[in-house]
């Protein structure tokens, strides 16, 4: 999978990155979500009064969605017999 990090600018100026945003292609079924859920965090985080310079949208992604869809976006690939 694909991921990329976005840089931008607050309300009061401080740099702020996001990483760890997966590339998906628009006829992904979690393009919509993941989408609306990164506007979301860079809109809370933009008018936030004291925001961390690094965010991980990973973190973010694991606390918002249900852990089978979390999962399958990104696709979590488990040995077996621990080989």
């Amino acid at each position: 999978m694909i991921l990329k990090a976005i840089e931008f600018q607050t309300k009061k100026g401080q740099r702020v990155k996001i990483s760890e945003i997966p590339v998906l292609e628009e006829d992904n079924p979690f393009y919509v979500g993941v989408r609306i859920r990164l506007e979301t965090m860079m809109t809370r985080i933009y008018y936030a009064q004291n925001p961390r310079p690094f965010y991980s949208f990973r973190d973010y992604l694991k606390k918002v969605l249900r852990w089978p869809d979390y999962e399958q976006l990104y696709g979590s690939s488990i040995l077996k017999n621990n080989a």
